[in-house]
């Protein structure tokens, strides 16, 4: 990670037109047991911020959008702590889920309700809550050009410069130039990749064609619709369906009741960008940014500032943990008991009140199993 910068970037002008939708869903297993199904790790501050990743998102997207610009998705369970973290939203801005049915119901119906609201033309761009973005002017500038992307008509993802051969992302690949004269350093996809294992990531890096897919879209919500109604007909009438009676509290109830439960689940990748790309109907934008997704502990770690020569890191409060011979440990006290780590190179050491976790860096990516052992054992209450 490079180092924070100095003095805060010149704040950008609001883009006309545009507007950030804000998916605020899932568990984050991977980082049990700070991150459960009732308090998921977008409502936590992980980086010693001050602010939960949730309203670090929120943070740097209205700038581009004002703050009647930006539109939280996230499940009725967490409606009251996303509008609590996010008093500077109204009411109309958390649209809640009555249950999750993915990442393409949820960017469905902001598009959906953005078209009514404001006109099919509206140009949307979608962000993780849980993602840690630290170069804002990089940022905005790749944002910019996804926008200027999207209002000729493209499908647009914002691909981040890979830094290593990493199996944790997806990729994407880069094709022809756009020519797109406000998105100079855009191109076309051409294709889209899961995860591979650690030789063909490797390969692809090499190539310099591949950057990793960090989830974020841009588009006209005319446009996503239209798509939508292509792949997915029963859906995009769906939401549409939801959508005209969103604003009107005395039917939104009853129609998400009716309507909702039915919806196909399914990712947006699957649903739209896969085969959108297919057709030349994608475009990616070059993010030079530093970006993180906080996938795991390990990732987590990594964000924090080092406590010692070691390169030991807490989050929390340090003056509770004794390391010894212990380097690169990661420790969170959120217990409130002393925490001593000894002889344990790398280890992660998570205290809760009710759940301790006690792992390694190098398996970080396998505490979802942990969270999957006590699923299995009925322990629903640490989940």
């Amino acid at each position: 990670m490079s180092e924070r910068p100095t003095a805060p970037p010149a704040r950008p002008r609001p883009i006309p037109g545009f507007h950030a939708v804000v998916p605020a869903g899932g568990a984050g297993t991977r980082l049990w047991p700070l991150s459960r199904q009732g308090s998921p790790k977008f409502l936590h501050d992980l980086t010693g911020t001050g602010r939960t990743l949730l309203q670090g998102t929120v943070d740097r997207l209205v700038p581009l959008t004002g703050e009647d610009g930006v539109l939280v998705v996230t499940g009725a369970r967490h409606a009251a702590a996303v509008a609590e973290q996010l008093p500077e939203l109204g009411a109309s801005q958390v649209l809640a889920e009555p249950s999750p049915r993915d990442s393409m119901a949820a960017i469905g119906l902001a598009a959906a309700v953005l078209a009514r609201r404001h006109g099919p033309e509206t140009v949307l761009g979608s962000f993780a809550a849980d993602h840690v973005i630290v170069d804002l002017e990089a940022f905005w500038g790749a944002v910019a050009e996804g926008v200027a992307a999207a209002r000729a008509g493209y499908v647009v993802t914002i691909g981040i410069t890979a830094t290593e051969p990493s199996t944790a992302f997806g990729y994407v690949r880069s094709g022809a130039p756009l020519g797109v004269p406000d998105a100079p350093s855009a191109r076309h996809v051409a294709g889209f990749t899961e995860k591979p294992d650690a030789e063909t990531a490797a390969a692809y890096l090499a190539t310099g064609e591949y950057r990793w897919n960090a989830g974020m879209f841009l588009v006209q919500a005319g446009v996503l619709l239209d798509h939508l109604a292509t792949q997915l007909p029963a859906l995009a009438e769906g939401l549409r369906t939801i959508a005209s009676a969103w604003d009107d509290p005395d039917r939104r109830d009853q129609v998400l009741a009716e309507v909702w439960p039915g919806l196909t689940k399914i990712a947006i990748d699957h649903a739209i960008a896969e085969p959108v790309a297919a057709a030349g109907g994608v475009a990616v934008v070059p993010g030079s940014f530093t970006w993180d997704d906080v996938g795991d502990f390990a990732s987590l770690g990594a964000l924090l500032p080092t406590v010692d020569a070691e390169a030991a890191r807490t989050l929390g409060d340090d003056a509770a943990v004794q390391r010894i011979a212990a380097p690169g440990a990661l420790v969170v006290p959120a217990a409130g008991r002393t925490v001593t780590v000894l002889g344990v190179p790398d280890a992660v050491v998570v205290d809760t009140p009710d759940a301790l976790l006690v792992t390694t860096r190098e398996h970080a990516q396998a505490v979802k199993q942990a969270v999957d052992g006590w699923r299995a054992r009925g322990r629903d209450d640490l989940l």
